[in-house]
């Protein structure tokens, strides 16, 4: 019985050791960024991971369009504010929310969903994604830049008018305007 637990412990031992290792090596290809902004009492942070081009096609291949997408890798992005915001006339309350987009070569839809699933995809690639739990969904024009951005990157930035949340990767820029709701 002492060598069975002996062997089992050794076992669990040894996956862990496994994991952790994929872990450390997927997080060196998309690594883990978090963004915040502070606008008076008002707080948004994105926590998300940023992988790279590498050379890939990537808006219409490695993301296919009119498909849900995590927006980024690894874990589920999200975002949390603790005061309510307006996107397009739609109010978001204070809360946490998994950040999903679909793109498409004209425009992105952004959906902030209730669920954050810790890390977004099913063992089959397929993102675990459920529309039921929507909070909010805007659609927003894409941008095309000569610049080619190489690592997958999101900020959020004052503007003068309100506050914008800002997707960036290849040559495709996206913003979504919000401000401070007054509900």
């Amino acid at each position: 019985m002492k060598k069975v637990l002996i062997i089992v412990s050794l076992l669990v031992v040894l996956g862990l050791a496994a994991l952790a290792y994929l872990v450390s090596q997927t997080k060196s290809k998309s690594p883990e960024a978090n963004v915040e902004l502070a606008v008076g009492d008002l707080k948004v942070h994105v926590f998300y991971n940023r992988p790279f081009k590498r050379g890939r096609e990537i808006f219409g291949e490695l993301v296919p369009f009119g498909k849900v997408w995590r927006t980024g890798a690894n874990e589920a992005t999200y975002l949390e504010t603790n005061l309510p915001l307006e996107f397009n006339g739609q109010v978001l309350k204070p809360g946490k929310y998994s950040v999903w987009t679909i793109p498409g070569p004209d425009s992105w839809v952004i959906i902030f969903n209730k669920k954050y699933p810790s890390w977004g995809v099913s063992f089959d690639g397929e993102s675990n994604y459920n529309a039921a739990d929507d909070a909010l969904r805007i659609e927003v024009p894409v941008v095309m830049q000569d610049k080619e951005i190489e690592q997958f990157t999101i900020s959020l930035e004052k503007v003068d008018e309100g506050m914008e949340l800002i997707f960036l990767w290849d040559h495709t820029l996206v913003v979504a305007p919000f401000r401070l709701s007054a509900q």
